[in-house]
């Protein structure tokens, strides 16, 4: 069956059987692309290493935002190909055309730069829609036993793809130039985690009042749980709309095993903080990421999801993506069966709270690229089941 649909979805259920065909196709075939990647025979716009949505390209697929897999061993041996075609892409499998696909442009920013000679693209990315930078391009778990080991922060800084540190005047000229050069939509600034009490939140929350006082544009900014949650008062003062505080899993020997830093942290410290931001920030204005595919408890994962939810955070589920250079690079992504399974029961228990991917005004949730979530949400019944034939 190919799937062809408007450039952007809406969320309203679909009615009619065909319509729940087509739609639990294309969820289906978005997660099964994160997973295996993708084939290309024409190269497309992407990034390689670092924070974000590495080794990746980036596609609108069926209408959907999607980074995926394109420049690893993974994509290399994937059933799936991406064809040029005369108005964009086609998605292919054994030669059956699955979906139509638009790529993303080069962004026209990256051909500036500073007045001190830095490339604006050093400075922050265009993914898809949204202008994202990693402030501080250093971790303070990085090299040490307690390193994230999914995570690449600083792999980008050692290939020469970035700078150390980013000031609050280079942001808000780069991320300005993508507004009006590229129109970037939203802003998402991330760090490594620092030593400090504040975990490095003050600064990331300075470069954000800067951008949002050039751009005007929503902000997310990312950072972990502070000593003192006062800090979460300052941040919301600076003018950021959007707080992601990542536990990346709900299964405490995972953690422990993939992030021992953040495991120390505890996640019921996470719990603590996510309550304190939604009542500053809004009930869908925190989101964390849940990785799927690292051994954790499938239910201790819906448990915990559904608990954040009941305290308004959004838990944004991913499918592990492993990152040439990390720890974990030679990790095998979850199988999409099971990344189904729990989208769906989590999209659910969303649905009968009232959270959908469009509550979030700015970050990872409101672009939804890295997830399978945002298809789920026209296949949600009144009761919350989710209708996939």
């Amino acid at each position: 069956m190919s799937i062809q649909m408007a450039s952007s979805p809406a969320t309203k259920s679909v009615t009619t059987e065909d319509e729940r065909r087509r739609q639990a196709a294309l969820a289906e075939l978005l997660v099964d692309l994160q997973a295996h990647g993708l084939r290309i025979e024409t190269p497309i716009e992407g990034r390689r290493g670092g924070a974000g949505p590495s080794d990746s390209g980036q596609l609108w697929v069926g209408g959907y935002a999607l980074t995926v897999p394109t420049d690893n061993t993974t994509a290399a041996d994937s059933p799936y190909l991406l064809k040029a075609e005369d108005d964009g892409y086609g998605i292919y499998r054994d030669g059956v055309r699955l979906a139509d696909a638009h790529g993303q442009e080069r962004p026209r920013y990256y051909d500036l730069q500073t007045a001190d000679g830095i490339p604006y693209w050093k400075v922050g990315l265009l993914h898809l829609d949204s202008f994202a930078s990693t402030v501080v391009q250093t971790c303070t778990y990085w090299g040490t036993d307690d390193q994230c080991t999914f995570c690449g922060i600083e792999l980008s800084l050692h290939a020469d793809r970035t700078i150390v540190k980013k000031t609050p005047e280079q942001l808000a000229e780069v991320a300005l130039a993508a507004k009006n050069l590229d129109g970037a939509v939203d802003v998402t600034l991330t760090t490594g985690s620092s030593k400090a009490p504040d975990r490095g939140a003050r600064y990331v929350a300075r470069c954000a009042h800067a951008v949002k006082e050039a751009t005007g544009l929503p902000i997310e900014v990312q950072f972990e749980p502070p000593r003192d949650l006062e800090v979460l008062d300052e941040v919301h003062d600076l003018g950021v709309d959007t707080l992601g505080i990542h536990v990346e899993t709900f299964d405490p020997d995972v953690l422990a095993r993939v992030a021992p830093g953040k495991a120390r942290t505890g996640i019921e410290r996470y719990f603590e903080t996510w309550e304190r931001a939604v009542e500053i920030f809004g009930r869908g204005q925190v989101t964390t990421y849940v990785i799927l595919g690292m051994g954790e408890d499938p239910e201790l994962t819906v448990e915990g999801c559904r608990r954040a939810i009941d305290i308004g955070v959004y838990p944004f589920v991913v499918p592990l993506r492993p990152v040439a250079g990390s720890l974990m690079a030679d990790a095998t992504p979850p199988d999409p069966a099971y990344t189904n399974e729990i989208n769906r029961k989590v999209v659910a228990y969303m649905t009968l709270h009232g959270m959908h991917s469009t509550i979030a005004k700015a970050g990872c949730a409101r672009c939804q690229a890295c997830s399978g979530l945002r298809a789920l949400e026209p296949l949600t019944l009144p009761d919350g089941a989710v209708s996939l034939l």
